[in-house]
This record gives structure tokens, C-alpha cells and sequence, in this order.
């Protein structure tokens, strides 16, 4: 049987009422039940600091603690007294007489307690008088004293918690029961109402005249509910607006939009959408529908006139007068349809580019790829003098580190211009970082008569990633010692700092290049001797991974040529 919402919310309240109840009962005894075992341990407490001071001040020992008798006679006669050495060897208790029979009592609760917290207590049955005790003990410098009530129905009634509590909350549980149901009723006649105005309002029924409802939330929302009813016939007014929303989304995006009916006329365009047509076209229109009569159109009005076919999306690019559009349709199932525009000129330029690069390097790969292969089958299908083996392999093995570092160039290259995200920055220290770089080519700059004058502070540092800034100054040393010529200088100076910036100096005193060249130098793969620079092993990417990872540290770069002999590139890297 379905419950009435009245019944279902005098429920819900009982039960959380009555939970809550119960819980307040159960915490108020148990905290009742503990201030009074509190209270009575403190009298116990009490007893057991009077018979510690009368054995204190009798001297009282083994021996001579018969004598605590006297005073054990004027306490309680319910009152159990035991003294315990610290060893926990029994020296006196009021119910044994002898009392060496006594086991050893350390292993006892409430003494275990006493030696930890000074006082302890415990409710189990003795062992010798086999009968159950509420035992207290504490612990002092000469041993325990204990004192034990039977726990018995007085005792159980001393430390039993008081009930009047209970009466009254439950007292209070009828009070709030007569409440609840009063207040379910009044919510019940407001939900009923409002049922009822929802039947009228989906059977398409007239709403009654002069509907009221409770002065309360509920009434708040039947009002609410009969204006939406009332409104019901102004959802058009309602979708013209959610349709304007949508042709603002138009107006303001980077794509072209136009949206035409089936019959090809035109319903909504967005300027962008003229300004592409007119790109396109070969002269000014201002019309839309000047799409369904230019050629450069047809692959999109064939689609359209298509009967038979199996999509109802269409997309192709179109190129004109040096730009590149993707040209995309979707028609709807009213068969009206829109087209979008979208200018794509830079996405195929990077594409472009991306595309050259691969050619340049699988060219780049097939020299050192084609001498490799040449040396290697020299060696294979001839028996040749040991001298020239030796000679077709050394060249083999530079072929193969040439090729390597070129593998490690492109890489380098391609991390730093698609995958900028993956370097982690931390602080660098440029002084620590630049005499890396001098010791990993100590050798080439002795070979080479190479002198290196480094004028940069100790104590400059930037926040940097370390492989980028390590092949800074590697590519440019390695450029030096490839094209500078034997007995070049090299100086890398720190020339000035400010808030943001440091600022570097880098430059040899070599051959230079010409001006024409100077301005393509951090170019890819570009070469200003190809001969020369293909028999030094060069990649032509070590100056464009130079300026990448300048660009990467927020910095730029620029070179000339110095005055005299040289070259000398000038940047910066962000703090």
C-alpha cells in the first residue's frame, strides 16, 4: 500500500527524532554512570590516603601491620583494605588472616593500573573470598594500598545512572509526536493542492480561478508553478531567444557560418563568412547565396544536388589567391543545411614546413647513411691491407657519430618546438654550467689551440632547464671550433643584469661570414659553405637549437659580425 506523503514525513521524522533521542539517552547515562563511579573512587581514594598516613606516621611494617586493625574498625564495615608491597607481595587484608597463603598481587588489574597512573581501578570476583569487588588501588613510594566494596545491589545502585532523564525525554518525544503531525498535516494539504494543479496542467485542463495555497514555501512554489502554466504559450518568444544566443555564437566566431533553408535561400550569415567568400572569389559580393553560383564552389553544389548520397556532411579544401580554406557542410533533417568557412593558411604553412624539414632530413640522413654503407661494404667484399681497414673503418666510425648527432640535434629540435611543456625549469647556476660545457670539450679546444676566456659571476643564477641552456653555449663553442679555424679565442662574458634579464656576450675571433649570410644563420639545415660544412661533420640545426632555447628562456638573439675578424652573438635569458 502507498503511503500518503503526511505518513511518509510523520515517519521520517519519528525515526530521526527517535534516533536522536536515544542517542542523547545513551550518552547522558554513560557520562552519568561515569561521575559517579568518579565520585566514588575519590571517596575510595580518600580512604586509602588515611590508611597510608596512619601506616606513615605508626612506621607500620610486615610485622606490625596487625596493628592497622584500629583504624580499619572505624571505616566502613563493607570496606575491604589490602596493603601490597612493591614487589607485590601481600602484607595486610581484612578478610584473610594469613596472608603469605596470598598470591603474588602485581599481576592484578587495578595494581597494574597503579603503576602506570597512580591510581587504578577494576570490578571482578576474588579469588580468595570468592566474592566480586569494585577494587581501587594507588601506587605510593613503599608500596599499594587497596580498598575493595562488594559489588553488590547497593553498590550496583550507587553507580547505576538516574532515569528521571529518561522520563522526561521521552516526556518530551510525545510532546514533539502531537507537533509532527499537526505540521505533516498542513505540508500534506499543500502538496495535495499542488498535485492536483499538476494533473490540470498535463491533461491541458483550465486552471480554476482564485487558487490559494498556505501562506508557507509551498504555497511560494504553487504560485510559481501557475505563472509557468500561464506561460505556457510564450515557449516560442522563449526559443527565439535561445536562437538568437546561438546566431551571437555565429557572429563572434573565428569561422564563417551560414545557414540556408532547403530551398537554398538564405536564413543567417556571420561576416566572417562574407569576408571568406570575398577572399575567395575573384571579385566583391555581398551576397551568400554567390557560393551556388561560383565555380570554385562546385564540389559543394554537386554534394547538395547529389539525390543519392550516403552522408549528410560534406567537407573539402579550397586554395585561393594564396590562402587555404576548409570548406565544410551539414544538412539537417528538414533538409535545410549550413556551411562553415575556416581559413587554415597557417595550419597548412606549419604543415608545410613540417613537411620540408622531414625532406631535409632524410637528405641530411642519406649522406652520412650512403657513406656508411659504402665503407662498410668495402670492408666486407674485399680483403684489404690492414692499414687501409683501418682507415675505411675510422671513416665508417665518423660517418656513424656524425649521424648520431644529428639523430640527438633533431630530437633536441623537435622537443623544444612541439613539446616546450615536457622541460622542467629549476636554478642554474650559469658560471657552474658554463665550465661543464669547457671541461666536456677539453679536448677539442686543446686540439684545436682553442683559448676560452669565460667573465661571468660566480654567483649568477636563473631559473632554467639545464639541457637547454647546456646546449646554448655547447652549439655555439662547437660552431666556433668547426668554422673559427685553429688559435681562435672565444669569450663568453656576462655584460650586464637588471630586474628581469641577464644579458651575454658570446664571440671568437675567426674567419666571420658574410653579411648576406647573417640574417639566415639560425635558419635549419642552412649551410654557408655546404661543402666545408658537410666535411666538418655539421648538422646545420646547432645555431637554430641555439635560438629555440634562447626563446624557450623568454630571451632573444642576435649576431653580427665584430669588428676586425669573428662573429659575436648577443642575448638575453629571463631571471
Amino acid at each position: 500500500m502507498k503511503l500518503t506523503y503526511k505518513k511518509r514525513i510523520f515517519f521520517c521524522f519519528v525515526i530521526i527524532f527517535a534516533v536522536f533521542a536515544a542517542c542523547i539517552i545513551f550518552v547522558e547515562q554513560k557520562e552519568e554512570k561515569r561521575y559517579r563511579t568518579e565520585a566514588l573512587e575519590t571517596k575510595l581514594d580518600g580512604y586509602a590516603d588515611v590508611i597510608h598516613g596512619y601506616i606513615v606516621s605508626n612506621s607500620l611494617n610486615d610485622s606490625s601491620m596487625h596493628r592497622l586493625g584500629a583504624l580499619i574498625s572505624i571505616l566502613p564495615e563493607e570496606i575491604r583494605v589490602t596493603v601490597i608491597e612493591p614487589d607485590g607481595t601481600v602484607d595486610y587484608d581484612k578478610q584473610v588472616q594469613d596472608v603469605s597463603q596470598l598470591d603474588n598481587h602485581l599481576d592484578r588489574p587495578e595494581i597494574l593500573q597503579a603503576q602506570y597512573k597512580k591510581q587504578g581501578s577494576h570490578i571482578r570476583l576474588s579469588t580468595s573470598t570468592q566474592r566480586k569487588y569494585l577494587y581501587y588501588a594507588k601506587s605510593y613510594p613503599d608500596g599499594f594500598v587497596r580498598v575493595a566494596l562488594p559489588y553488590d545491589i547497593q553498590t550496583k545502585n550507587l553507580l547505576k545512572a538516574d532515569n528521571m532523564f529518561i522520563y522526561i525525554v521521552v516526556a518530551l518525544f510525545i510532546c514533539v509526536l502531537i507537533l509532527l503531525n499537526y505540521v505533516a498535516g498542513r505540508f500534506s494539504q499543500s502538496i495535495t493542492r499542488l498535485k492536483d494543479l499538476v494533473s490540470l496542467a498535463k491533461n491541458d485542463k483550465p486552471l480554476q480561478k482564485n487558487i490559494t495555497f498556505p501562506d508557507d514555501e509551498l504555497g511560494e512554489i504553487g504560485g510559481e508553478l501557475t505563472k509557468l502554466i500561464d506561460q505556457k504559450e510564450k515557449n516560442k518568444q522563449a526559443l527565439m531567444v535561445e536562437r538568437e544566443k546561438l546566431i551571437r555564437h555565429f557572429r563572434f566566431s573565428e569561422e564563417g557560418f551560414a545557414i540556408f533553408n532547403a530551398d537554398q535561400k538564405q536564413i543567417y550569415f556571420n561576416t566572417h563568412f562574407i569576408q571568406y567568400v570575398n577572399m575567395i572569389m575573384d571579385r566583391p559580393v555581398l551576397d551568400a547565396n554567390e557560393v551556388f553560383r561560383s565555380e570554385k564552389f562546385r564540389p559543394l553544389r554537386d554534394f547538395l544536388a547529389d539525390e543519392a548520397k550516403l552522408k549528410n556532411h560534406f567537407s573539402f579544401q579550397l586554395n585561393a589567391n594564396g590562402k587555404a580554406f576548409v570548406i565544410r557542410t551539414i544538412i539537417y533533417e528538414d533538409k535545410s543545411f549550413e556551411i562553415a568557412i575556416k581559413d587554415i593558411t597557417q595550419a597548412e604553412k606549419t604543415r608545410l614546413i613540417k613537411q620540408e624539414m622531414t625532406n631535409n632530413i632524410a637528405h641530411e640522413l642519406r649522406t652520412p647513411v650512403t657513406s656508411l654503407r659504402g665503407f662498410l661494404e668495402t670492408l666486407n667484399a674485399n680483403h684489404l691491407p690492414e692499414e687501409k681497414r683501418k682507415q675505411f673503418i675510422d671513416k665508417a666510425y665518423m660517418q656513424s657519430i656524425r649521424l648520431s648527432n644529428l639523430i640527438e640535434d633533431v630530437s633536441l629540435l623537435s622537443k623544444i618546438e612541439e613539446s616546450s611543456s615536457r622541460f622542467t625549469f629549476e636554478k642554474i647556476n650559469l658560471l657552474q654550467l658554463i665550465n661543464e660545457v669547457r671541461i666536456d670539450l677539453s679536448d677539442k679546444l686543446l686540439q684545436n689551440n682553442v683559448a676560452l676566456a669565460i667573465a661571468v659571476p660566480g654567483d649568477l643564477s636563473i631559473n632554467g632547464n639545464y639541457t637547454l641552456l647546456y646546449s646554448i653555449f655547447r652549439n655555439l663553442i662547437d660552431n666556433s671550433l668547426a668554422y673559427g679555424g685553429a688559435g681562435t679565442e672565444i669569450h663568453i662574458a656576462n655584460y650586464m643584469q637588471d630586474e628581469k634579464f641577464v644579458y651575454f656576450s658570446y664571440y671568437d675571433t675567426g674567419k666571420g661570414v658574410n653579411e648576406e649570410h647573417l640574417n639566415r644563420l639560425f635558419e635549419r639545415f642552412y649551410r654557408v659553405n655546404e661543402g666545408r660544412t658537410r666535411e666538418t661533420g655539421g648538422s646545420g640545426l646547432g645555431l637554430s637549437i641555439v635560438r629555440n632555447a634562447v626563446t624557450m628562456h623568454k630571451g632573444e638573439i642576435q649576431v653580427k659580425n665584430r669588428p676586425g675578424a669573428g662573429l659575436e652573438f648577443l642575448f638575453t635569458l629571463k631571471k
